[in-house]
């Protein structure tokens, strides 16, 4: 037996970074698509409300509609993914959103761009949990930092970039193109996807879970829904109550069939992991403490600066610059040390930042905004992806295609729970100095402190994390010839010349 094939008992070739390059572009490529838009229509809305004629409250479900949409499907990913293959539904949801986004470029009514925002988001929704579990069964134990590293730039850097690209595009041209430029987009993901992606084997096909392909979309839609009317709305409002109480109840009973059905929608079970419950949990924490900093931020440079959505989408520029720096160190880093340090110094550089974003005034220079944007985004760059590469580690390696739409759509949830709470504390702390200022008091100013008292509790959150940091555990790499199973045996082969 000759040396390769001993370190090789598959047979395959010695993994090189340069054999998962073109599979991981493809799965970038889609997701930057998906993630983009998720943020550029933001800042569109008052441009709809001119160009249709209709109330913020109508207006407002292009973004519900689409949010739900992507909660609706997320969990359904990994029983998709089992019965008809990774890249077969990874390229039909490309192709779908794709589809959804030139439909929303040729919207007449506020209706008919609603209806095309949720086709969006039914494509768009399964995106990120396939490409994420795909790529993380190319890469090898060894490599799996560097490689998730690379995959993580897009989803840090396109919530920075898509308010400057939504609002160069607004004023330049039209609406119309934040929906078009997804077209070319597409296209190339799927011409790059059909050549390159691999075609993982496939096994016996799992039992229908129907009770819990019933109450995931329930429970996660109505969940995202009612607390995102919570936060901008009230909470005590009848649709809101309404929703949480069916959401929360549909998750009961969710979590209760699934951890009773032997091939369950979401492999609940995973959670018997410690390792995976301590990463989760530290995930959740530091999403909501860096939300503090990517939504509060360009919210105070628009509504107290002054400053429009594509003067605040340049200024938010130095926080996607430091994810694109650290992401692959971090990356790099995790591989050989884990994820415990990585979420020390990480979240110890957003508790900095958030420390001086809150003491923030009006005579406050944009060079000191500058700084701790930086910050955050170097923050985010070492922690988020070595933490989510954490969690799948610690996940059965054939469980992957199920943990990958539970993390998401968990993050899903947490993320309208961390901007509905952080908006609605904003909102509190605003009237609170209101009327502790009195009849002469300055609204202006009664803003500014809200958004220091805020900042405060993100930066609170974000230490809260730095202690879970400790108790992580470094990864054990176990020894594997690399990729998972393939149609194909030798994987470069699908991979071109």
């Amino acid at each position: 037996m000759s040396a390769q094939t001993a370190a090789h008992p598959t047979g395959e070739q010695p993994f090189s970074i340069k054999t998962i390059i073109a599979p991981l572009l493809a799965v970038i490529v889609g997701m930057i698509m998906v993630i983009l838009d998720s943020t550029v229509v933001n800042v569109a809305l008052s441009q709809f409300e001119k160009e249709f004629g209709s109330s913020l409250n109508t207006i407002q479900w292009t973004f519900t509609g689409y949010t739900l949409a992507l909660s609706a499907v997320i969990p359904l990913a990994g029983w998709m993914t089992d019965k008809f293959g990774s890249k077969r539904i990874f390229l039909i949801t490309i192709a779908l959103f794709t589809l959804g986004s030139a439909l929303c470029a040729a919207a007449q009514t506020i209706d008919q761009l609603i209806i095309f925002r949720i086709i969006q988001g039914l494509g768009g929704g399964m995106v990120m949990p396939i490409g994420m579990a795909m790529i993380f069964r190319l890469a090898p134990p060894e490599r799996r930092g560097s490689v998730m590293g690379m995959l993580g730039i897009p989803m840090l850097m396109a919530p920075a970039l898509g308010p400057v690209l939504s609002g160069w595009l607004i004023e330049e041209a039209t609406w119309h193109w934040i929906f078009l430029i997804n077209v070319p987009i597409g296209i190339v993901a799927l011409l790059i996807g059909m050549k390159y992606l691999p075609k993982f084997a496939s096994g016996k096909a799992p039992a229908l879970d129907i009770l819990g392909m019933i109450l995931a979309p329930i429970a996660f839609a109505t969940l995202a829904y009612g607390v995102s009317e919570g936060g901008r709305n009230s909470w005590s409002a009848d649709n809101t109550l309404i929703a949480l109480a069916v959401g929360g109840l549909a998750l009961i009973l969710f979590i209760i069939v699934e951890l009773r059905h032997r091939q369950p929608l979401l492999e609940l079970r995973v959670f018997r992991s410690s390792d995976f419950t301590r990463g989760i949990l530290l995930t959740w924490m530091v999403q909501i403490s860096l939300f503090g900093a990517m939504i509060l931020v360009p919210v105070y440079l628009q509504n107290v600066m002054g400053y429009d959505a594509f003067e605040t989408g340049l200024i938010m520029l130095p926080q996607a610059i430091g994810s694109m720096i650290f992401m692959p160190i971090g990356g790099r880093l995790f591989d050989k040390i884990g994820a415990r340090p990585l979420a020390i110094v990480g979240l110890l550089s957003v508790s900095g930042a958030l420390f001086l974003l809150s003491n923030v005034t009006l005579d406050t220079s944009i060079r000191e905004i500058i700084l701790p944007l930086f910050m955050v985004g170097s923050g985010m760059g070492l922690s988020m992806m070595s933490l989510n590469t954490h969690v799948l580690n610690a996940a059965p390696r054939h469980l992957v295609s199920r943990v990958t739409p539970l993390t998401t759509a968990a993050q899903q949830v947490v993320t309208s729970f961390a901007v509905a709470g952080l908006t609605g504390y904003l909102t509190t702390r605003t009237g609170d100095h209101l009327k502790g200022a009195g009849a002469n008091g300055n609204p202006l100013d009664a803003m500014v402190s809200a958004f220091n008292d805020t900042f405060l509790l993100s930066m609170g959150l974000a230490l809260f994390g730095f202690a879970m940091a400790f108790l992580l555990r470094k990864p054990k790499v176990v020894a594997s010839s690399g990729t998972a199973p393939l149609e194909k045996p030798d994987a470069t082969a699908m991979m071109g010349h």
